[in-house]
C-alpha cells in the first residue's frame, strides 16, 4: 500500500483536482491511501472565522462563511455540472453546520474552537475529492480521519496516541482495501477519546501521512508538491537552485530544524522507525524522479543546502552587575523566554552576555524589554536574516556573506550559520 498526501495547492481548484485524478490513474491496481488538505487558502479564511467568532462580528461571519462556500460551490460547479449529485447536499450541510456556531457559546478555550471550526476544510476537500473520484470511476472510499488519529487534549497542536491509532488503523482502515482500491481521508486532523476534533499543527497533512503510513506498515510515501523534489534552497529567494535526488531521514530531518519548508518536522521520525521512504515529487510532472528520502546518507553531502530565514531580531543579555553568564542566569533568562512563548531560532553565549535570535513578528518588543530591563542591559538589532547553510565549504559562504555585516555566526563540521544584516 502506498501513501500519497496533495496539499492545498495541488487541490486549489477544479483543475488541479482533475490533475490529482490523472495522478492516480498512473497507479492501476495500486492500494492507495490518498491524505488531502484544505483547498487552497481555505484554511486561512477559517482561521478569520474563527475570529468573527471570538468577537461576535455577525457580519464580518457571515461574509466570509459566503465567501468560503462560494469558493467551493465555484469549484464544485465545474467538477459536476449537474446539480443532483450528493456532493452539493453533503457540502451545504457542513456549511449550515459552520453557521450554526454562531449562535453557540464560543469555548474559553479559543485552541479547542480553533480545531471545530479549522478542521473543516479538510473536510470539505476529502469530500469534494472523493466525490469527483467516484464520478471519474475511481474504487474510492472516503475515510473519517477525526475517528482515525487519536490524540491527547492539546488543541491545535495534537500529541498523538501512538498504540491507540495504530489499533483504529488496523481495525477500521486496512480492512476497507478488501473493497476499495482508494482511501481518501484527511490531513492535520485527529479526536480526542471524547471524540472531540483536534489539529496537529499548521502543515500537518504531512505528518497525517506519516502518521497512517507508520501504522498501516505502507510501502512508501509521496508528497505531491509544485516543486520537483527538495531543492537545495528556496527558488524564491535563490537562482540557480539545484534537485536533491536522494537524501538520509537524518539529513530531512536537520534540514526541517533547521527551517526547510519542504516536509514537516514531525512527519519523518515515524517513517524512520519504520524504514518507510519518503518520495517528494512534482503533481507537475508526475513522471518525474523527485527526491527519495530514506536510510542510506551517502549522498547526504554532494550538494550544499541553503535555508533562509528573513525578518529575525537578535537579543543580547548582559546582567547589570557584570556578573558572569551561567547556568543560574540561563535558567532565569529561559524562565522568563518561556513565559512569553517566544521560539529560538538561535542562540550563544560568552562570559558576560547571552544572545538570541528570534522572529521579529512573533515577539513583542517592549514586553521583552520590560521584563528583562531590571536585572539585564538588553541590546537588539532588527531586520535581519539567518541563513543555515548545510555541508558548506568557503566559496558557499563567501556567496551567501557578500556584501552583508555577520553579526554573528557558528559553524561545526557540517553546518554553518550567519546572522546578517
Amino acid at each position: 500500500m502506498l501513501v500519497f498526501k496533495f496539499g492545498g495547492a495541488s487541490v486549489r481548484d477544479a483543475a488541479a483536482i482533475q490533475n490529482v485524478a490523472s495522478i492516480l490513474s498512473l497507479y492501476p491496481g495500486k492500494k492507495l491511501t490518498v491524505v488531502v488538505s484544505a483547498m487552497g487558502k481555505s484554511t486561512n479564511k477559517l482561521e478569520e472565522i474563527v475570529e468573527a467568532l471570538e468577537t461576535k462580528n455577525h457580519k464580518l461571519f457571515s461574509g466570509l462563511v459566503d465567501e468560503l462556500e462560494e469558493f467551493h460551490m465555484d469549484i464544485m460547479a465545474a467538477l459536476f455540472p449537474e446539480r443532483h449529485f450528493k456532493i452539493y447536499q453533503t457540502i451545504e450541510e457542513l456549511f449550515e453546520k459552520l453557521r450554526s456556531r454562531y449562535e453557540a457559546v464560543f469555548s474559553e478555550n479559543k485552541s479547542f474552537e480553533y480545531d471545530q471550526v479549522v478542521s473543516l476544510g479538510e473536510v470539505l476537500s476529502s469530500q469534494i475529492v472523493s466525490a469527483y473520484l467516484i464520478d471519474q470511476d475511481f474504487s474510492v472510499q472516503w475515510m473519517d480521519a477525526r475517528k482515525l488519529i487519536r490524540t491527547d487534549h492539546s488543541y491545535q497542536e495534537g500529541k498523538v496516541d501512538w498504540k491507540k491509532t495504530e489499533q483504529l488503523v488496523r481495525e477500521n482502515m486496512l480492512p476497507s482495501f478488501i473493497d476499495t482500491d482508494i482511501l481518501l481521508t484527511q490531513g492535520f486532523v485527529g479526536h480526542t477519546l471524547e471524540g472531540f476534533t483536534t489539529t496537529l499543527g499548521r502543515e500537518g497533512s504531512d505528518y497525517t501521512a506519516g502518521i497512517l503510513a507508520y501504522c498501516s506498515e505502507a510501502e512508501s510515501v509521496t508528497i505531491w508538491k509544485d516543486v520537483p523534489g527538495m531543492l537545495n534552497a528556496d527558488p524564491k529567494y535563490f537562482e540557480n537552485t539545484k534537485k536533491l535526488e536522494a537524501i538520509s531521514f537524518k539529513e530531512a530531518i536537520e534540514l526541517s530544524y533547521y527551517g526547510a519548508s519542504v516536509i514537516h518536522p514531525k512527519t519523518i521520525q515515524p517513517l524512520q522507525n519504520r524504514n518507510i521512504p519518503l518520495y517528494v515529487k512534482s503533481f507537475l510532472d508526475p513522471k518525474s524522479d523527485g527526491t527519495v528520502i530514506q536510510a542510506s546518507s551517502s549522498q547526504d553531502h554532494l550538494i550544499p543546502s541553503y535555508i533562509f530565514k528573513f525578518d529575525q531580531a537578535l537579543y543580547s543579555f548582559t546582567p547589570k552587575d557584570f556578573s558572569f553568564i551561567v547556568e543560574e542566569n540561563l535558567s532565569v533568562i529561559f524562565g522568563k523566554l518561556s513565559d512569553l512563548n517566544v521560539k529560538i531560532n538561535l542562540m550563544q553565549n560568552s562570559a558576560l552576555s547571552f544572545s538570541i535570535l528570534v522572529d521579529q513578528n512573533k515577539v513583542k518588543r517592549t514586553q521583552l524589554l520590560e521584563l528583562f530591563q531590571k536585572e539585564y542591559e538588553v541590546k537588539y538589532n532588527e531586520d535581519l536574516s539567518l541563513v543555515t547553510i548545510r555541508h558548506y565549504d568557503e566559496e558557499t559562504i563567501n556567496q551567501v556573506t557578500k556584501g552583508k555585516e555577520v553579526l554573528l555566526q557558528q559553524r561545526t563540521r557540517h553546518t554553518a550559520r550567519f546572522v546578517l544584516k
